[in-house]
């Protein structure tokens, strides 16, 4: 499948986005590379819609099933590319591994997607009945999901492949991730009088130790819906002689499979009931963070933070036509799950459509100084993409 020509254009097409920068609201300059590498690599067509996501399309000579790859194209921002061994947009090859920023989360991936469904439309002449997309999803970093409902909604797929990393076994289901804001409202009053007020981040800082003391929730495969403090801010800020009249206080909830946003945030608001019945002075309210982001494209995205975890089951006949296609491609995958949100919040979380993930490279390797990619693995990763190909669609 892979000739020495395949795995050339496959590693020149991994440098290309890797020297495309491309942090959340900023991925235009490698959707267009996307774009052009989908019109030289043979896909019938290709678009990118309103949010900037870029998406390519093979269309087999018959009908059947729908199935999409997705793999997004923004990068967490390099702080200081002085502490990188390689420039961090050089897409430089050094002992077998291919260096910058998005090589392992996702580039790589995604360029094998890329390539791998081109070279399964060549080898097949396109004889295969339904059709197949790859999606380069803009937003995913900071908003998981959000801009994959578009691509969902215009393309309505029957299976979604997530790229993710995981380190080329199968992946079935993870936790998915809500973004809880606890808040609390005081009094202000001179420092030097403070029980004229009403301390906001005292009445926050009882809420915090109860908080710890709630029992998590758990799933005998995806284990426990977890709780974790993860910023706290007060207002006025700086708070000059003043005691703060408001606090703010920001989770990370892991979801399980099957929660809803009252269910999860049931428990939070009864602890806060109970604890102003015993508090008159305490005002507090419990809610889901709402993010709002600007696409490079103008566009506006918003919702709550709020993505579902999702599970498949190992006999599922996604799961397994998945599985045989790896087996086929030489690889032997262990069937699992992330450990983080991916898009698949959406597709299976939000939509119940049949998802699975499968990509090389490690977990770990995301957003690191020096990321890179192994070349083994990204040949290892469009074979198994063009195994799971064959296999779907009976080739």
């Amino acid at each position: 499948m892979l000739t020495e020509v395949r795995k050339e254009k496959l590693i020149g097409l991994c440098q290309e986005l890797i020297r495309n920068p491309s942090i959340s609201g900023g991925e235009d300059k490698v959707a267009e590379a996307i774009k052009k590498n989908f019109e030289l690599l043979g896909y019938d067509d290709c678009y990118i819609d309103a949010y900037g996501n870029v998406i390519g399309h093979i269309k087999g000579k018959g009908s059947g099933k729908t199935i999409l790859f997705d793999g997004h194209i923004d990068t967490v921002p390099v702080t200081d590319e002085l502490k990188w061994k390689f420039g961090p947009f050089s897409g430089e090859i050094s002992e077998g591994r291919i260096y910058g920023r998005g090589a392992s989360d996702m580039k790589g991936q995604l360029s094998a997607m890329i390539a791998a469904a081109s070279y399964f439309a060549e080898d097949t002449d396109k004889e295969f009945d339904g059709d197949i997309y790859v999606a380069g999803v803009v937003h995913e970093e900071i908003f998981e999901g959000v801009a994959a409902r578009k691509i969902s909604d215009a393309i309505n797929p029957d299976y979604v492949v997530i790229g993710e990393s995981s380190e080329l076994n199968l992946k079935i289901g993870q936790r998915g991730r809500g973004e809880i804001v606890i808040e609390t409202f005081g009094k202000p009053a001179h420092s030097a009088n403070p029980e004229k007020g009403v301390n906001a981040v005292y009445k926050m800082a009882k809420i915090i130790d109860k908080i710890q003391e709630l029992k998590p929730t758990v799933h005998e495969e995806l284990g426990q819906g977890i709780l974790v403090l993860t910023d706290i801010k007060s207002s006025p800020y700086p708070g000059a002689s003043v005691v703060p009249e408001y606090c703010r206080a920001t989770f990370d909830r892991r979801l399980l499979v099957g929660e809803k946003k009252e269910s999860v945030l049931k428990p939070i608001q009864e602890l806060l009931d109970e604890m102003m019945k015993e508090d008159e002075q305490l005002n507090a309210k419990v809610s889901y963070a709402v993010g709002t982001e600007i696409c490079y494209t103008g566009e506006t995205i918003t919702g709550e933070r709020f993505f579902p975890g999702w599970l498949f089951d190992e006999e599922d006949e996604f799961v397994q036509a998945a599985y045989r296609g790896l087996k086929k491609a030489g690889l032997n995958p262990k069937i699992t799950h992330y450990s983080f949100c991916t898009n698949g919040s959406h597709y299976a979380g939000e939509k119940g459509i049949k998802t699975i993930g499968f990509g090389p490279s490690q977990e770990n390797l995301a957003h690191t100084i020096n990321e890179y990619i192994e070349i083994d693995q990204l040949e290892k990763g469009a074979k198994g993409y063009y195994g799971i190909l064959k296999s779907v669609f009976n080739k």
